[in-house]
């Protein structure tokens, strides 16, 4: 193989594909990209982990073609801390190695066998549409971090996605939390459902958020694709049934109270300090004195107090909640204030920002 291609254009594809790469003992070569030159005047750099795969296509000048599978931390490396000008990059195979020229340095990296490096699929039959590639991060984005991380469930280690009119519908659970999000599509389409790995998600959203526009998606029951231009990205999908989180949302509410979101940020940053072993605060709120109470104790370091001021409506409360779960919704939430809707003692609380209804975040209360 000898090509030439831009710099830039190949460290953006390398690092992309590098994240999906992983160092595997029994299958070496999955440490590895896969770069293609069959294809006049095209390099194709291709990366799987059997769970998620990719192929980012850029183009370059052929002087000779091949197939090279070359360690991808190796290169990825070489490419982000090589001294350069953004000008062109020369990829030449010779006695087993690829040698890398810029202007500025020259590499020599030992590559591995490509006989083994497993094809990417394709989805060829079932649904087939196009979205908004922002739109669909934005939905993961705000709920994934609600992802069970054990694979005991595998329907709660991912995000459900589904349409509900002209809304895709987001949710995530661990079953001690769940946040759905609603993200208005101009064209929907009803695609069923789907089941995505939470473990897949960083490496999805990383490539998707760099594209500002509609992809082209493929669902079947084993896996989905977005295709973009020179990207193409594979994912399987869980086959199983989220279960009927709407069940767990509360129908009736007893106090609902209003309090900016930066204030609730820091108390609950506060809350960090003091919380104890099982992360835990103690919320009361005081409809007479218009006054919300967060307090913190641990025996080993001390208690804390936060008085926040408050709009509230209803009835007293007096619960308990793991701050770390409320914390995480805060990324979603963009509004300056938010709503805590409580439905009674050991029941959940309902997180929103003030005038929207597209997000909300539920919360299980602690035992005492």
């Amino acid at each position: 193989m000898n090509i030439e291609c831009l710099q830039e254009k190949l460290k953006e594809a390398v690092e992309y594909a590098s994240r999906i790469s992983n160092k595997h003992t029994t299958l070496p070569v999955l440490s590895c990209l896969l770069f293609d030159a069959t294809q006049k005047n095209q390099l194709t750099i291709k990366a799987t982990n059997l769970d998620l795969g990719i192929e980012i296509t850029i183009p370059v000048k052929t002087n000779e073609g091949g197939l090279v599978a070359v360690p991808s931390s190796t290169i990825n490396s070489f490419l982000i801390n090589a001294v350069g000008d953004e000008k062109g990059v020369t990829l030449e195979t010779a006695q087993g190695n690829l040698k890398i020229n810029t202007t500025r340095n020259s590499g020599l990296i030992k590559i591995q066998p490509h006989d083994d490096f497993p094809s990417i699929p394709r989805v060829t039959s079932g649904n087939s549409f196009s979205l908004s590639a922002r739109d669909f991060v934005k939905g993961l984005k705000s709920v994934w971090y609600s992802s069970s991380v054990s694979s005991i469930k595998p329907e709660l280690s991912s995000v459900y996605i589904y349409c509900e009119g002209e809304f895709v519908v987001f949710v995530a659970t661990d079953s001690f939390r769940l946040a759905e999000k609603k993200i208005k599509i101009k064209k929907t389409k009803d695609f069923g459902q789907i089941l995505l790995p939470y473990k897949n998600i960083p490496e999805i959203i990383k490539v998707l958020e760099s594209i500002n526009d509609e992809v082209e998606v493929n669902l079947d029951k084993n896996q989905i694709s977005f295709r973009y231009k020179g990207i193409y990205l594979i994912s399987r999908v869980i086959d199983g049934v989220f279960p009927d989180y709407k069940q767990i949302i509360p129908k009736t509410s007893s106090t609902e109270v209003v309090v900016l979101k930066q204030d609730f940020a820091n108390t609950l940053k506060l809350s960090n300090v003091f919380s104890d072993k099982f992360n835990q605060i103690n919320v009361k709120i005081d409809p007479t004195a218009k006054k919300a109470q967060i307090k913190t104790k641990n025996n080993d370091v001390g208690e804390n107090t936060t008085i926040l001021d408050s709009a509230i409506t209803g009835e007293a409360v007096d619960i308990n909640f793991n701050y770390k779960y409320i914390i995480d919704c805060l990324q979603s939430i963009d509004s300056d204030s938010m709503n805590l809707v409580f439905s009674g003692l050991n029941k959940p609380v309902i997180i929103s920002p003030v005038s929207d209804t597209s997000f909300r975040y539920i919360v299980m209360p602690m035992n005492r």
